[in-house]
Parts: structure tokens; C-alpha cells; sequence
């Protein structure tokens, strides 16, 4: 025989929670975002050691997109604008955490990476790092492909200038960075840079104190 105390309060339950969705009926859509939004990042977390992937996925999303453009001969004004928003993060990537130009500023001196063996080891920090970087470029091609959809964001204008203004700015922006490079003394690459193995460090200065 049912419990009529058990039955009451399962009926009290589901009232108070139908009146609570009738309260807030935005309640599910914001739930269902969240669910989305973690398995974005859930996604996101696992494709992080998988550099060269990522990468080659981005290149073939530029193709893509690039593809569109020049078929359907327009949104010029989007690319310009997905052209700085690129160059603007790649500035970002390049640049050190702490800008040795400020930081000169405001105290007289300015962090330098070692220049010799015996200095001490301080690594090229990124101000935008190389996931993020990575992100935020997929991302505005993702955006910028989908603007392409809709006619509204086909302004129309020369594309010849559009070109000749994003190569002038590349170019005076580029220089400026190299500039700051070689006036700081800082590479932000590690291709052709010196690798040091720590396990086999240690395995010969264990090595040596036993020999001791």
C-alpha cells in the first residue's frame, strides 16, 4: 500500500519544481549552455598536446576560407578585418610577457635573456602563449567563415586597397617588432637553440659522486 506522507511530499516536490521553471524559464537554456561550454573546454584540454595537428587544422580552415572569398568575390572587408585581428595576436605571440621597453621605464632596467653559459637561465615567456594563439586565430576564422553567410557583411569596397593597406601595416609592424628584438636581445623561437637533457645531467653528476 503506498504511503500517502511519501506521495504528498513527491507531489509537493514536483509543484515547487514546476513552479520554479515557470519562475525561470530561461533556467534550461542556460543549463544546456554550460553542458556545451564544458565540453567545448573538455575538448579543448585534450587537443592541447597535439601541436602540429592543431596547427595543420587551422592552416586547411584558412584554405577553406580563403577558398570561399575568391568564389563567391567578396566579404573583402571581412578578411581586412580577420587580416588585423590576426596580425594583432601575432604581435602578441612574439612579444615577451614583460616588455623590457616599460620595464626600462620604470626602474631604469630592463630584463635581458642570458647572453652566456654561466648566466642564469631565465626562458622566453610569451605574452599571448602558443595554445591560446592558436585558439583565438581558429576561432576568428570560424567567425569570419560563418559572416560570409550573410549578405549584410558584404560591404562593398575596393579590395586593391584593402591589400596594398594590410602589406603596408604588416610591414611597418614586423620591422618595429624585429627592431625591439634585436635592441633587447631576445629570439622567440627555440629552433636552432641549444637543448640541455636534465635525466642525463643528473645521471653524470651522480656518476661523478660516486667516482668522488
Amino acid at each position: 500500500m503506498e504511503n500517502p506522507s511519501s506521495s504528498s511530499s513527491a507531489s509537493v516536490a514536483t509543484s515547487a519544481a514546476a513552479s520554479a521553471s515557470d519562475a525561470d524559464p530561461g533556467a534550461p537554456v542556460r543549463e544546456a549552455l554550460a553542458s556545451l561550454a564544458r565540453r567545448y573546454q573538455h575538448l579543448l584540454d585534450r587537443s592541447t598536446p597535439f601541436v602540429r595537428e592543431r596547427w595543420f587544422g587551422l592552416f586547411g580552415l584558412a584554405l577553406l576560407y580563403l577558398l570561399r572569398v575568391w568564389l563567391i568575390e567578396g566579404f573583402y572587408i571581412v578578411t581586412y578585418g580577420l587580416g588585423i585581428y590576426s596580425l594583432g595576436q601575432l604581435v602578441a605571440f612574439l612579444s615577451p610577457m614583460v616588455d623590457p621597453e616599460i620595464q626600462e621605464l620604470i626602474d631604469g632596467s630592463a630584463p635581458s635573456l642570458p647572453t652566456r653559459s654561466t648566466d642564469e637561465f631565465r626562458p622566453f615567456v610569451r605574452r599571448l602563449p602558443e595554445f591560446k594563439f592558436w585558439h583565438a586565430l581558429a576561432r576568428a576564422f570560424c567567425i569570419a567563415f560563418v559572416m560570409t553567410f550573410f549578405s549584410v557583411f558584404d560591404v562593398p569596397v575596393f579590395w586593391p586597397i584593402l591589400l596594398f593597406y594590410f602589406c603596408v601595416l604588416f610591414f611597418v609592424t614586423m620591422k618595429r617588432q624585429v627592431q625591439h628584438m634585436i635592441k633587447y636581445k631576445y629570439v622567440p623561437f627555440s629552433f636552432g637553440k641549444q637543448r640541455y637533457g636534465g635525466k642525463r645531467g643528473s645521471a653524470t653528476e651522480d656518476v661523478s659522486l660516486m667516482k668522488d
